[in-house]
């Protein structure tokens, strides 16, 4: 009964973000709207970990598991994208390394500001 109330209520979660993701009109995706409210809700108290920590758990485990099939679809229409490769995968190496050096350089400045 335990998992199936923490599973109601990450899908609860989940729901709410397609809800927003509706009445927004931003290019984000419904996950990352989900993201932001799960984040909000545990740092404002509302809710605990303990309330979906098994389940959340179970779906960290089966994470790879998850993106086999996306990794499978990939392989079936590499021979399309050939032409492509080598610009995809420049600019996935140049935005991988943006995104690290900025989020470097923003826990920096949060561990400096926290230190003062």
């Amino acid at each position: 009964m335990k998992y199936l109330r923490e599973a109601v209520i990450i899908m609860g979660i989940t729901f709410a973000a397609e809800i927003v993701k509706f009445f927004v009109p931003l290019p984000v995706p419904a996950s990352i709207y989900g993201l932001i409210l799960l984040f909000i809700l545990l740092k404002s108290g509302v809710l605990k970990l303990e309330q979906i920590e098994n389940v959340g758990g179970l779906l960290l485990e089966l994470m790879p598991l998850l993106l086999v099939p996306a990794s499978v679809s990939f392989l079936t229409v590499l021979d399309t994208i050939q032409g492509m490769l080598l610009p995809v995968l420049i600019m996935g190496l140049i935005g991988t390394t943006v995104v690290m050096g900025i989020t470097g350089r923003v826990s920096q400045w949060l561990i400096r500001r926290k230190d003062r």
